[in-house]
């Protein structure tokens, strides 16, 4: 191929391009082909029309190498402008020929199911009986695919010029809807699509060795197709646009293949050529010259084609204001550049890719992105990408914190490339920003994260590896466990594994290396031991398991009966290996708190069945239960206690046979700490214990309690111990939280294993008495716990409180009519108590100011538990609402605080409004206007301020949204509240009371009233006028009521009015520029729009998330001429010259002109009716311009990165999905 010729290597001659508007002008090479000589008389050769591709540039702006030559254009002759002939409505027209017609021709494209070759061949036989009737059935194709019912009929064909026919058809283009082929919803609009360009791919293949040449057929349609994509109506744009597009990539793969039948003829004559004078055959060479004169003709003919689509489609669609359009220019960029790097492969068309990577839209930056991956994939052109590289690497980087995942996925895989083929690679630093991704929340972006990281620890690997002799896994894990600490998000090693189980499960799944090092003095250090230890556990997890970590599953995803065969072995392979060693483990980190709990979450993934499949197997068990026994009497710490019961729980379950040898250890632990308990017990009752005495009381009693939540601790008969404890200590007012908590926790254990006995046997009704005098002497203890100081107790006793009573409330066991007895409904003194704990320590701000002031290690995760603490608190009491046990006017002291504390609780009271309306509706929203009442009269009781007023109608907004769209299904409901609110508006004044001091509530009441049915806004303006004293009718806070119940009336008539015009729902209408003010143009009044934007706000902006780098305002007056109308809605413009691209550190900034406005004003007086309309109806396809002025900069453009922060890390804390399941299941 010819690559010296390719005009664009010189960057400098771009400069001379301009835009004219929607027509182009094709500067297209008229080759002097010879022509064989063919029988018959040949039809004549129809005349290019001159507004089919008029392209006012040099053919040295486009990157197809050609030569002009004028005789081309002379072809071309003035043609009739008559409008007479006008478009028929019908579809299916045979155009004046015997073949196939443009509806066969769509409904094949459109089926997807016809043998697109068969199709196309038998279209070509009807061009070669007539060429202009084969064209007009190809032209009416396009125009049907556009979705125009439209036809172009032979009078039209022969007597308009293009741009004359795309403008009648815009203006019979009166379709009921916007909507066309190539934006249909569902699996249709990918059929017809993939037809459409198959379509194209058959036509090019089909012609490239005959038709293409013939200078009519290819020229004539990608001139109609060049006048359609730039139209004002999206359905032309869009259509023409993708299949000129597709086209380009066919004429390129034939350009390529003459290409390369040049060069190989050319390498034949050289060949003969250089043989000795008496050694040529001059027949030979003629013929040799003859075919390369030929094939040189070909390539110019075809790189003549290709010029006119490159400048009058590419160039001016890729920054069409439709990212459909754009996203296709800019994938069929990525092809060419790849399929013919010689022509495409330059500085020159590379700089079309680094300007989308810009696009505010994602499938734009997607298919950029993928483009670059196609052209970095190929080592030979590393060479010719090493300037592209260099410019637009900070911008690749900074898109990893793309918004779209998608893009950030392919981003990454797009820098993995640069890494491996490129001579630089990518600096550590440069790497630094990818390395966190492995924690992100969506999965695919942290594998490809994990890919990324895997290929860099390796690499590192293999060069430590020439001066060491290590084993490749051993390597690994020395180096994964270092990047592990020195990431610094500790807790998320779960989503660190999983991030590289695709690529690096092979090693994950070493259990041995894993294992040896933490036996063997393999030299870690004590940081290195726990986080090795840590891994090791995330990888059984997530071995045995085969699911993500929370947080990172999208939907419920069903196990293949591969993954589940995989699975299984995992786990028999796991246990085998870790059931004679983990004792081993045990005892060796026995006295390390963290480490011990982690390695007793191992056995939780094991198979344990495998315990009873050998009896040598058997002494590794009561190992494990020997050393379960020794840690619980070792440590104090929560998190050791709460592993050994969850251990505790799997080995005791009924399911194992060796459950039994499990049930006697642990009943023997327990014997041991009751017996010390109690031996301290009397000392405690009496008050007569010393500090070492409590101390040891309370570590047993704590220990005791963990394991209680495992084992039925009944046996025991801990109960009246601990209750006494609890009410001695605190009449004596000496508390213990130690002491006091675990007491609280063991009683409690006691209750529910005993309901839950209950339930599964049938006790004397004496036992049932008995079990509820307890219940109800808990709760006595309880609430009095409700009013002590300390947090810990206090937090505890209202938790309880709340398991407890759902668990002994009357929807519990309603299936069970023996265990009615065991009902219990909290007192009145009860319920005052709990809802005084939610106002005074849930919903206050008390703690967190303490928490603000002091400057402590862990300070967030100190406020991250506080809040789940209090998440926690008021879900039990809101399942005690829902639940029936509290009434649903509890729920007041609930939902007064939905505005104030959206952030923290918005979820869960937004789920108990809901569930309190699937209870009683109507009592629902009385309650719902009972906590306003109660807010309005604590508002009165404080100084009375109409900010106060302001929040108490927000929040009133907030709950008026609860209702929902349904008016029919919430109208007694809504009349309920009103009815109740009017009446408290008005109610009896008390003894000392102004006169309605309530009328203000109406206000209130008002952010209702737009759920209300017509007919109940009539029926309670009468009740309001019922209730309201007639002097009171003129007061403000009334008249605004009023106002509220007749709003809705007013807009039906004005619609009726407005109906004689044209239909918003029908026809939209093209949104109106603002008018700029004088000297808007003017760069300074520009620059300092720019400075007040939000792109300048003092917003926090992680680094490497700008769209651009910044250039001084005073470029802003160098700029293009103007583009066209659909150009500038991608804010991507043409620079004025590529030196920008090569050479300068900073793009070039362009600003676009305002589109051309079709108003009223400039139609003729004299115009008909019928031309008013098509007008009306032409107005509704053009593209909206965009809202509120003239488009951005392209340095303007906001990226589409996170803002909040350089990437999302997995939530401790539930999302609200799971919480809400958790909550109220």
């Amino acid at each position: 191929m010819a690559s010296g010729e390719s005009v664009l290597d010189s960057l400098e001659e771009l400069d001379d391009f301009s835009d004219p508007g929607s027509d182009y002008e094709a500067t297209m090479k008229a080759t002097k082909r010879r022509k064989q000589a063919v029988s018959g008389p040949q039809p004549p050769k129809r005349p290019r029309r001159k507004a089919a591709l008029k392209v006012t540039s040099s053919p040295s702006d486009s990157p197809i190498p050609t030569s002009p030559d004028p005789s081309l254009l002379q072809l071309q002759h003035s043609r009739g402008t008559s409008r007479q002939a006008s478009l028929r409505p019908v579809m299916r027209v045979n155009e004046g020929n015997q073949g196939i017609s443009s509806g066969d021709l769509y409904d094949a494209v459109c089926s997807g199911k016809s043998a697109m070759l068969t199709v196309v061949d038998e279209w070509l036989d009807s061009y070669k009986r007539s060429r202009e009737a084969g064209l007009l059935v190809l032209i009416n194709f396009i125009v049907q695919s556009c979705g125009c019912k439209g036809v172009v009929s032979r009078e039209m064909f022969d007597s308009m010029q293009n741009a004359e026919i795309i403008s009648t058809l815009t203006k019979e283009f009166n379709e009921d809807s916007v909507d066309y082929p190539l934006c249909s919803p569902g699996p249709q609009l990918k059929r017809f699509k993939a037809g459409l360009c198959e379509f194209a791919r058959v036509l090019v293949r089909s012609c490239q060795n005959s038709l293409i040449y013939d200078e009519y057929l290819f020229p004539s349609l990608l001139a109609m197709l060049t006048g359609l994509s730039d139209s004002q109506v999206r359905a032309f744009r869009h259509t023409s646009t993708l299949l000129a597009m597709k086209l380009m990539t066919g004429l390129v793969e034939v350009a390529v293949m003459v290409s390369v039948q040049l060069q190989t003829t050319q390498r034949r004559y050289d060949m003969e050529n250089s043989k000795r004078a008496h050694d040529r055959s001059a027949d030979r060479l003629e013929e040799l010259q003859a075919s390369i004169s030929e094939l040189r003709e070909n390539r110019e003919e075809v790189s003549s084609v290709m010029n006119a689509t490159f400048r009058g489609v590419f160039v001016h669609r890729y920054r069409d204001r439709l990212p459909e359009i754009r996203a296709a220019c800019i994938e069929e960029l990525g092809v060419w550049l790849k399929t013919d790097p010689e022509d495409f492969l330059n500085d020159g068309c590379l700089k079309y890719l680094g300007w989308t990577l810009h696009d505010k839209q994602s499938p734009v930056r997607l298919q950029c992105v993928r483009a670059l991956q196609g052209l970095y994939q190929e080592n030979e052109f590393i060479g010719r990408l090493e300037l592209f590289t260099s410019r637009f690497k900070e911008r690749i980087l900074s898109m990893v914190l793309d918004k779209d995942s998608d893009v950030a996925v392919e981003v990454v895989d797009l820098l993995l490339l640069i890494q491996q083929r490129t001579e630089e690679g990518l600096r550590e630093e440069e790497c630094g920003h990818i390395y966190p991704l492995v924690y992100a929340s969506h999965r695919g972006l942290a594998s490809a994260a994990g890919v990324f990281l895997y290929n860099k620890l390796k690499s590192v690997i293999a060069s430590d590896n020439q001066e060491n002799d290590k084993s490749d896994n051993v390597a690994f894990f020395q180096i994964f466990i270092s990047f592990y600490i020195q990431s610094e998000f500790h807790e998320h090693g779960a989503y660190l594994v999983d991030s590289l189980w695709g690529v690096a499960g092979s090693e994950l799944r070493d259990w041995e290396t894993m294992t040896a090092f933490l036996l063997e003095d393999a030299g870690l250090m004590y940081e290195e031991e726990g986080a090795l230890i840590e891994l090791m556990i995330c990888a059984i997890r997530q071995a045995a398991q085969a699911t993500p970590p929370v947080g990172r599953t999208q939907g419920k995803k069903i196990l293949s009966m591969k993954d589940k065969k995989v699975q299984e072995q995992d786990r028999r392979r796991i246990t085998a290996h870790f059931i004679p060693l983990l004792p081993q483990l045990l005892a060796k980190y026995s006295a390390d708190a963290g480490k011990v709990s982690l390695l007793l979450k191992a056995p939780l993934y094991f198979d344990l069945e495998m315990y009873n499949s050998a009896p040598q197997l058997e002494k590794h068990l009561d190992l494990l239960l020997s050393q379960t026994c020794g840690i619980v009497e070792k440590h104090t710490e929560v998190t050791v206690l709460e592993a050994c019961a969850h251990l505790a729980s799997a080995l005791c379950s009924d399911r194992y046979t060796f459950s039994s040898r499990a049930h006697l250890a642990f009943s023997q632990l327990v014997d041991s700490l009751t017996d010390c308990f109690s031996t301290y017990l009397s000392d405690l009752l009496q008050g007569t214990a010393d500090d070492d005495d409590v101390y040891s009381a309370a570590i047993a009693l704590k220990r005791i309690a963990a394991l209680s939540s495992a084992k039925d601790p009944s046996g025991w008969k801990l109960f009246d111990s601990c209750l006494e404890l609890l009410k001695s200590r605190m009449e004596s007012r000496e508390i213990h939280k130690e002491l006091m908590v675990s007491a609280l926790k063991c009683a409690a254990f006691h209750l529910m294993w005993a309901k839950v006995n209950a339930v599964n046997s049938t006790p004397a009704e004496a036992e049932l008495k008995h079990l509820k005098k307890e219940m109800r002497s808990f709760c006595r203890v309880c609430q009095t716990c409700l009013s002590l100081n300390q947090a810990e107790i206090r937090d505890q006793a209202f938790e309880l409180l709340c398991d407890l009573l759902l668990l002994y409330s009357v929807s519990s066991a309603r299936s069970e009519p023996a265990l009615h007895m065991l009902f219990h409904l909290p007192s009145d003194s009860l319920r005052s108590e709990m809802a005084a704990f939610l106002v005074d320590y849930v919903f206050s701000d008390t703690t967190d100011a303490e928490l603000d002031g002091c400057l402590v290690e862990g300070e967030e995760e100190m406020k991250i538990t506080l809040l789940q603490r209090k998440r926690n608190q008021l879900a039990g009491y809101c399942k005690l609402v829902i639940y029936g046990v509290l009434d649903l006017t509890a729920a007041t002291d609930v939902f007064k605080h939905y505005s104030k504390y959206f952030k923290d609780f918005g979820d869960i009271i937004k789920e108990t409004v809901s569930k309190s309306k699937l209870i009683s509706p109507v009592q629902s929203a009385k309650t719902v206007c009972l906590s306003l009442q109660q807010l309005f009269s604590e508002m009165l009781t404080e100084d009375h301020s109409r900010q106060d007023l302001g929040e108490i109608r927000d929040l009133a907004k907030r709950l008026a949204m609860s209702f929902g769209i349904d008016l029919h299904r919430v109208r007694k409901p809504l009349v309920a509240l009103h009815t109740d609110g009017v009446r408290f508006a008005f109610r009896d004044p008390t003894e000392g009371e102004e006169q309605h001091p309530n009328v203000a509530f109406l206000e209130i009441l008002s952010e209702f009233s737009f759920k209300l049915l017509q007919q109940d806004r009539a029926q309670l303006a009468e009740f309001l006028k019922s209730e309201c004293p007639s002097a009171a009718l003129s007061w403000q806070s009334v008249r605004l009521y009023q106002r509220s119940l007749e709003v809705r009336s007013s807009k039906p008539k004005e619609r009726e009015e407005g109906g004689d015009a044209v239909s918003s729902h029908e026809t939209p209408v093209a949104k109106r520029k603002r008018t700029p003010a004088q000297g808007s143009e003017s760069s300074p009044v520009r620059g300092s729009w720019l400075d007040s934007s939000s792109i300048q706000s003092s917003l926090h902006t992680p680094a490497l998330t700008s769209t651009v780098l910044r250039q001084p305002a005073k470029q802003l007056t160098s700029r293009k001429p103007t583009a066209t109308e659909s150009d500038i809605g991608s804010n991507l413009t043409e620079p004025e010259s590529a030196d920008e691209f090569s050479s300068g550190s900073q793009m070039r900034k362009v600003k676009p002109t305002k589109r051309r406005q079709i108003s009223s004003s400039q139609t003729d007086p004299t115009l008909d009716q019928e031309n008013l309309n098509s007008h009306l109806t032409l107005l509704s396809l053009i593209e909206d311009d965009n809202e509120g002025g003239e488009d951005p900069e392209i340095e303007d453009y906001e990226s589409d990165s996170e803002h909040d922060s350089a990437y999302t890390l997995p939530s401790t804390r539930h999302t609200s999905a799971s919480i809400l399941d958790e909550l109220f299941e």
